[in-house]
């Protein structure tokens, strides 16, 4: 059990292997990472046995950027019949486990097997509660059995609380005919991922105040308006007429990156495609200068070197608000619904 496996956006393989080496040096944990360009997963293999462990309980998952899904365990390979008993030989050592996802790579490949996991999961669990390696516990560990085919697995397991919300961190959110664009489902898996679903009706409540920079269509004000928040939509572009009607919406026709609000308000939200260092320096004029007290933020990211340039730009942002003497909580992720570019959330803490 001392591989660590990761599910990631096809093409993000290298930036997975380059947070996680980086990871791993930090907390001086040997290894080394591999993933195959395109294989939408990478592995970081540990040189001393239950270090993959330690890197795990020395990470919280939800502070990794580019990983969709991680767990630490090992390949099995698997016959053309009697799979079941060849897994429960293979888990004899792994601890018992309160719950059971299977989960395939986010590949054309990876997408053929779906329907054989529906097919194997039943027999599967039937298998393993009998064999006591699957308990009804939400507190114990998870075993994560992500197929690279029908003879090929790796067993793994991860924390009840440090792991994905979602199997294989994909989210099943449905995108609603009402909403202009697709990009609605951007803000609000940003949402699910940065707040707790308790803390919505606090954090998101009717009656607040946003600011969307780059609204046009209306995608992320959808968002808002249906959470009854009052949007200055901010574009040069048309806004859906829907939005406009909604009463809750008024349209500003300015640049976004020279737009300030009268009078502060509680969230910002952007996804204004612009070169991440000029979204990077807004991020730190709204928050420093309390314009609001959360945002959210996308930055584009480059051709190369993606992971080093999200790095630099966080660190950035983190410095301009220690000179400001401003204490702000800053995450990022590279969500489902991301592309060529990643998520941040910022929330002011204090006055």
């Amino acid at each position: 059990m001392n591989t660590l496996f990761f599910h990631c956006r096809p093409g993000f393989e290298g930036e997975v292997c380059a947070e996680i080496a980086e990871l791993a040096a930090r907390l001086d944990v040997a290894g080394y990472s591999k993933a195959k360009p395109g294989g939408a997963c990478a592995e970081f293999i540990c040189s001393e046995a239950g270090d993959s462990a330690r890197l795990m309980r020395g990470v919280r998952f939800n502070s990794l950027i580019f990983p969709r899904q991680w767990a630490r365990g090992a390949f099995v390979s698997l016959p053309e019949s009697e799979r079941i008993g060849v897994l429960l030989e293979a888990l004899a050592d792994y601890p018992q486990c309160g719950s059971l996802w299977l989960e395939v790579v986010d590949t054309n490949e990876g997408k053929e097997l779906s329907t054989f996991c529906k097919k194997f999961e039943a027999p599967l669990r039937k298998a393993l509660r009998g064999a006591g390696k699957l308990v009804d516990d939400a507190s114990k560990p998870r075993l994560l059995l992500t197929f690279k085919s029908g003879r090929e697995v790796f067993a793994g397991i991860a924390e009840a609380d440090n792991q994905a919300m979602w199997p294989m961190g994909i989210p099943r959110l449905k995108f609603p005919r009402e909403a202009p664009s697709r990009s609605t489902l951007k803000l609000e898996e940003a949402w699910h991922h940065f707040i707790p679903r308790q803390q919505w009706d606090q954090r998101l409540a009717p009656g607040m105040t946003a600011v969307d920079l780059g609204a046009a269509p209306g995608g992320w004000t959808w968002q808002l308006v249906n959470r009854e928040i009052r949007v200055t939509a901010v574009d040069n572009g048309p806004m859906a007429e829907s939005l406009m009607y909604s009463g809750f919406v008024v349209h500003q026709r300015a640049d976004g990156f020279l737009f300030r609000p009268r009078h502060p308000v509680h969230w910002m939200v952007c996804d204004i495609v612009e070169k991440p260092a000029r979204t990077a320096a807004l991020i730190e004029t709204w928050l420093g200068e309390g314009l609001c007290r959360e945002a959210v933020v996308n930055l584009k990211l480059p051709m190369k070197q993606r992971y080093a340039e999200v790095r630099r730009l966080l660190e950035r942002i983190e410095a301009g608000f220690a000179a400001r003497g401003v204490k702000v909580a800053l995450a990022c992720k590279q969500l489902y619904h991301d592309r060529e570019e990643v998520t941040c959330h910022l929330r002011r803490l204090g006055k």
